[in-house]
């Protein structure tokens, strides 16, 4: 998604946010008008950065690690196809799991500090990761696998270097779904139990009716999500110079 059209898509919600204000004026302790927002910044900005800066190393680390592992996962299973076939039906059931479930036990077994949170943004981040490559693996043009087999290429040859770049566009799609996923495992840890972070700030604000400290905690994970796919974005295009994203425009 190109900076303009985010830009433009924030430029329409704050337009519809101020609307919606003005026609129907409900009180500011349920929906804060938008200078409201702009007055906690003002007020709070140093207190909402460094709990920023808490979420977004949990982000960091959560995306870094689900995707690798995801990656892996994926490639594992390619390349021991009957493990595979055992492995994948308890990952579908971890998946089928809701993080609401997992965040308590997450936090009892690795504390109230920035690992809980990373280990469930990287629990959330694995899935869309590992299903998309491993559906791109699987997907490889049967008749580019039957030419292989006419050469003295191993299993291990051909995932290499015929299978795995070929399901890349596959790993790519599973980054940009698995990215604006990321900032729920962080902030749902946060809301569970933690001494910092963006999630912390909203259950603090929110127990004290501070309903504007609330939404500048929400915009401010928006942007987050909005950077982080955008971020996203530009390093897959490295990843698959040549599937560049196509974009359709009106004919008329």
């Amino acid at each position: 998604m190109p900076p303009r059209h985010m830009g433009m898509g924030l430029v329409g919600l704050l337009v519809l946010w101020q609307a919606g204000i003005w026609l129907f004026q409900p009180p500011a302790y349920i929906l804060p008008p938008p200078a409201d927002i702009l007055a906690a910044f003002a007020r709070q900005g140093g207190f909402l950065l460094r709990n920023s800066l808490v979420t977004i190393a949990e982000i960091a680390i959560g995306l870094g690690c689900g995707a690798v592992l995801g990656a892996l996962a994926a490639l594992a299973a390619a390349a021991f196809p009957r493990a595979g076939r055992l492995i994948w039906p308890a990952v579908l059931v971890l998946q089928g799991l809701p993080v609401f479930v997992l965040a308590p036990i997450l936090v009892l077994w690795f504390g109230f500090g920035i690992a809980s949170k990373a280990v469930m943004a990287t629990i959330i981040i694995f899935f869309p990761v590992a299903s998309a490559f491993a559906d791109g693996l699987r997907r490889t043009e049967p008749a580019i696998l039957d030419a292989v087999a006419l050469t003295s290429a191993t299993h291990w040859q051909t995932l290499r270097y015929i299978r795995a770049p070929l399901a890349l566009p596959g790993l790519v799609s599973g980054l940009r779904v698995a990215a604006p996923l990321a900032p729920i495992g962080a902030v749902v840890g946060e809301w569970v139990g933690a001494s910092a972070g963006l999630g912390f700030v909203m259950v603090q604000a929110n127990a004290r009716m501070q309903t504007d400290i609330v939404f500048a905690a929400m915009v401010l994970l928006a942007v987050l999500t909005l950077v982080l796919r955008l971020a996203v974005d530009v390093a897959t295009a490295r990843i698959t110079p040549w599937a560049p994203e196509v974009h359709h425009t009106d004919p008329r």
